[in-house]
């Protein structure tokens, strides 16, 4: 099945220009405003067993995949970054194009059972309500080491904050949180209220993200 051209709606230009527009893998529109590449997302036509809507299509795209990661930069110009650390799974293709970026170490918090040296675990519930464990090795983050922590999108919170305790238990300083958008949930809220962080969304497209509908044709 072939998913036609997408059509997001950032603001009223905005929205004119992307309705011109095929939102192939090759084609960058004149006018770049912030979360262009949204419209690159595609959305879920397999049911309720899968996410509402894959982001990683915008991965493919050269300029968009740029422009994300710059976007998702912004906001630490000039802070003290030490590492960046990605989330299992999604989370490693954004966190290690930000790691390049800012030219620093690349750390990966995985789900549990797949390291085979020294680590720390943290349970966590996910975004689907299921009771998981993720971990990361031991030797990683040393006390002060100041970890910017990257995911593709955070929508309940529940596994970023659980990123957030293990580089904490380990004596790091979270120095941010980087997601594509951050749902306006009570815990997004929570890790917005307590941390720097950094999103993707402009505000006229965030109560539709929130209520997970977005504008295809």
């Amino acid at each position: 099945m072939t998913v036609s051209p997408t059509r997001l709606s950032l603001t009223a230009a905005g929205t004119q220009r992307l309705q011109s527009l095929c939102m192939d893998l090759c084609h960058v529109p004149t006018v770049r405003e912030k979360g262009w590449y949204l419209a690159l997302m595609a959305p879920n036509i397999k049911g309720p067993n899968f996410a509402w809507l894959d982001p990683s299509r915008l991965y493919c795209h050269p300029q968009g995949l740029q422009d994300c990661v710059a976007d998702l930069l912004q906001p630490f110009q000039g802070d003290p970054i030490d590492m960046v650390a990605g989330i299992d799974a999604m989370g490693f293709i954004l966190g290690a194009a930000t790691a390049a970026a800012l030219q620093k170490g690349f750390l990966a918090i995985r789900k549990a059972g797949h390291l085979c040296v020294e680590t720390v675990a943290q349970p966590y519930t996910d975004y689907t309500g299921r009771e998981k464990v993720m971990e990361v090795r031991s030797d990683a983050i040393l006390p002060g080491l100041r970890v910017l922590l990257v995911d593709q999108w955070i929508e309940t919170g529940g596994t970023m904050r659980a990123a957030i305790q293990l580089v904490e238990q380990l004596g790091g300083v979270v120095a941010g949180v980087a997601a594509i958008c951050i749902e306006d949930s009570e815990g997004g809220r929570w890790i917005r209220e307590r941390y720097k962080c950094a999103h993707c969304v402009p505000p006229s497209l965030q109560p539709r993200l929130n209520r997970h509908q977005f504008g295809w044709d």
